[in-house]
């Protein structure tokens, strides 16, 4: 297979692949939950549960009230992290291109150089947050093949995707076959790993939120 064939291959068949193992992976877990099903409580109830959901959703999601320095350097990293690499898969000109022929819709594009900005800010974050994994004794204890695995994952699109852009490594179309390659097993690899959060974490506080609200915690 020459370098045209496997081009033609990963922006077909293989994202095609990948795109339908992501939807109806996301899909299955979402019925999956939603099968479950919630235990009726048989206490009385002391209190509500949206109030409370949604303030656990704000304390965990924004406010950071007695944190230690270190919890704060986690948060803030973390959201470097999960903007910087919203802002470089939604905004950068060829990837609007390519939902818009998914959508039939697209968005105007960010400058160049702020996509290559953010790009640079992600990646440093995620290795920041690495460093932390191993130094950390209670994150380095609990952290599992898993937690690398996904940190990989994650982090290769981006370092293939800025190596691209700037003309680092190899041939252009080497290089974006690379790229693409890492963003379809990325797709693949999020409905079976801790990266499916993106589906629950919301719900998951609210929950949590409601419960502790119900049995007349005070959150």
């Amino acid at each position: 297979m020459d370098t045209q064939q496997l081009m033609d291959f990963v922006r077909g068949p293989g994202l095609q692949f990948a795109a339908a193992v992501f939807v109806l992976g996301m899909v299955y877990r979402m019925l999956h939950l939603i099968l479950l099903g919630r235990k009726k409580n048989l206490a009385e109830p002391r209190g509500g549960e949206w109030g409370p959901g949604l303030r656990t959703i704000w304390h965990r999601s924004i406010q950071s009230v007695g944190l230690t320095p270190r919890g704060h350097f986690i948060i803030i990293v973390g959201y470097v992290f999960h903007f910087g690499f919203l802002i470089t898969l939604l905004f950068l000109s060829q990837h609007i291109d390519l939902l818009r022929t998914l959508l039939r819709f697209g968005w105007p594009a960010l400058p160049p150089g702020l996509i290559t900005i953010a790009a640079i800010l992600t990646i440093g974050a995620m290795i920041a947050l690495l460093v932390h994994r191993f130094t950390d004794p209670v994150k380095r204890l609990i952290s599992d093949y898993q937690d690398y695995l996904t940190w990989t994952l994650t982090f290769l699109p981006l370092l293939t995707g800025i190596m691209l852009k700037q003309g680092i490594g190899l041939g252009y179309q080497q290089m974006l076959i690379v790229h693409i390659t890492t963003v379809e097993l990325l797709l693949i690899a999020i409905p079976f790993t801790k990266l499916a959060h993106m589906l629950t974490t919301f719900s998951a506080r609210w929950y949590n939120g409601a419960i502790a609200g119900y049995k007349g915690v005070k959150v």
